[in-house]
């Protein structure tokens, strides 16, 4: 019997949770049974292809500027199955999601379709789409228990929903001792400083002009408190002139969209997310592993993974101006960030391996078949 020809199909491959999965799972998956196949639609955001090629997968884009042209490549798509003998089709994010029941409706190759959201935070539009398509396809699986709760409410789905939690590759996301210090230099922040940041697309959710606010209030008696917000997207140029109204120029830095986030997570002591909604962010499962202590909302899937107090500290989501407080607590307390940072790690190494996600999935595929 040959390999089990598994095609994942989303949107883009840049530096969201969902993409950043891809090539960190691959590195695990046992490739004598499976062989990996890449299709995205968004040529410009590639962050991720580099990194999945090098893992050994087999990556293509069939451009498509915007959803309408992404269902466009519905012919190519098909094509494709064929012509690489395609055994089961793994999709991520809605869109994606469409255009593989499509191909699945055609050519009935088993699809599995990973949703990272809940129903309510999508577009009226894609969320009556999804709907209404749902049950063309295999089985979905729900990135938490609050994901996989709302599709069952929202959708009442008449095809298995299966929860499986998101993981993070604890042998790779380790914090090392000077790593990161070059960067520290280049921004002039002093080696005694206090650095919080975030890793995020610049979306809405994210409520990272929220995060500024609760910078710019806890920097007022702390001047060895950094900042460090490494990302980029659609709310970038109102991010910036945020900061810049604060007065954080020099405070607060803005590396950009970074493939290689390792060295900016060794540099933060604290990784605080002010986040509106939430599936189970990989960022936050990186940030932990590498000993950043957490201090965050409570959305969604986040409260799946931190237990208040105990490895890392929350407030609600309507009481994001008090993680100011939280973040006080911790600078003034250093054996208490101590021990959030090792909590945090030893709360991902015990229950968000990449190694359990990857085993699962990998028996989720061969029950498809």
């Amino acid at each position: 019997m040959g390999k089990i020809k598994v095609l994942h199909i989303i949107k883009s491959l840049g530096r969201g949770g969902a993409e950043m999965l891809l090539p960190e799972t691959l590195k695990l998956h046992d490739q004598e049974k499976f062989e990996f196949h890449y299709l995205y639609f968004l040529s410009w955001k590639d962050q991720m292809v580099e990194a999945i090629k090098a893992a050994g997968g087999k990556v293509t884009c069939f451009e498509a500027s915007g959803n309408i042209r992404l269902m466009l490549q519905h012919k190519k798509v098909l094509t494709y199955c064929r012509k690489e003998k395609i055994d089961l089709i793994h999709c991520h994010l809605p869109w994606a999601g469409f255009l593989g029941r499509s191909v699945h409706f055609r050519l009935k190759i088993p699809l599995l379709y990973t949703e990272h959201n809940m129903q309510e935070r999508y577009h009226p539009v894609t969320r009556t789409i999804n709907k209404l398509t749902f049950n063309y396809q295999s089985a979905a699986i729900g990135v938490s228990n609050d994901v996989s709760n709302s599709i069952e409410h929202n959708i009442k789905p008449k095809i298995p929903v299966i929860t499986l939690l998101n993981g993070v590759n604890t042998d790779a996301f380790v914090r090392c001792p000077g790593a990161g210090e070059d960067i520290r230099n280049q921004l002039g922040i002093p080696a005694d400083s206090i650095v919080i940041g975030n890793v995020a697309v610049f979306r809405f959710q994210k409520r990272i002009v929220e995060w500024l606010e609760v910078f710019k209030d806890l920097s007022k008696n702390n001047n060895r408190v950094y900042g460090i917000v490494v990302g980029a997207g659609p709310l970038e140029d109102e991010i910036k002139a945020e900061a810049k109204k604060l007065g954080l120029e020099g405070k607060v830095f803005f590396p950009g969209l970074i493939t290689e986030v390792k060295p900016y997570f060794s540099m933060m002591d604290i990784f605080m997310m002010s986040s509106s909604f939430e599936g189970l962010p990989i960022a936050l499962l990186e940030a932990m592993s590498m000993e950043c202590a957490v201090v965050s909302t409570n959305a969604g899937g986040i409260k799946e993974v931190i237990t208040d107090k105990k490895d890392g500290l929350l407030c609600d989501v309507e009481e994001w101006q008090s993680l100011s407080n939280l973040c006080q607590v911790l600078i003034e307390d250093e054996a208490k960030l101590l021990d959030l940072k090792k909590a945090a790690r030893m709360k991902v190494v015990l229950d968000f391996s990449l190694v359990r996600m990857v085993k699962e999935l990998e028996d989720l595929y061969v029950d498809q078949m």
